[in-house]
C-alpha cells in the first residue's frame, strides 16, 4: 500500500531520483512527479523515452530505488517531506499498462513499472 504522504507528494510539482545498479557501479535518471501514475494493483508506471542504461541495469538486476520528496508537504519536523521507495521493476514494451502510458505520453518508448517492495519516509 502506498502511504497517503507519498500520494500528497505525487500531486506536487517535483522530480524523482531512480537508482539502478550495473557492471560499472551506480547509475541515476530522473524523471518527473507529474510523469508517475500508480496502476490499479499499486505499481507505479514511469513512461521511458530513452533510459536506455537504466533498461539495460533492470534486465541485469531488478532492483531500484527512487526518492522523491516535497517542501509542500508536512514532513516530521514542519514543511517538506521526502521518501524512499525501493521495488523491482521491469521495462514494458506492450500490453494494457503500456497502451494506457503511451496515451497520455506519446514520445515514450517504454513503460517502467515499478512493484513497491518498501516505503521510507525520510524527512
Amino acid at each position: 500500500m502506498i502511504p497517503e504522504k507519498l500520494l500528497e507528494i505525487l500531486k506536487q510539482d517535483g522530480v524523482v531520483a531512480i537508482a539502478t545498479s550495473g557492471e560499472d557501479g551506480a547509475h541515476l535518471v530522473n524523471t518527473w512527479h507529474r510523469y508517475v501514475h500508480i496502476s490499479p494493483d499499486g505499481r507505479l508506471l514511469i513512461p521511458a523515452g530513452r533510459m536506455r542504461k537504466t533498461e539495460a541495469n533492470v534486465a541485469r538486476n531488478p532492483n531500484v530505488l527512487l526518492t522523491l520528496g516535497s517542501s509542500q508537504v508536512e514532513g516530521f519536523h514542519g514543511n517538506g517531506t521526502g521518501f524512499l521507495v525501493e521495488g523491482k521493476a521491469a521495462f514494458i514494451t506492450d500490453g494494457p499498462d503500456f497502451d494506457f502510458m503511451k496515451a497520455k505520453f506519446g514520445w515514450m518508448r517504454a513503460t517502467l513499472a515499478v512493484t513497491i517492495v518498501s516505503t521510507t519516509q525520510t524527512l
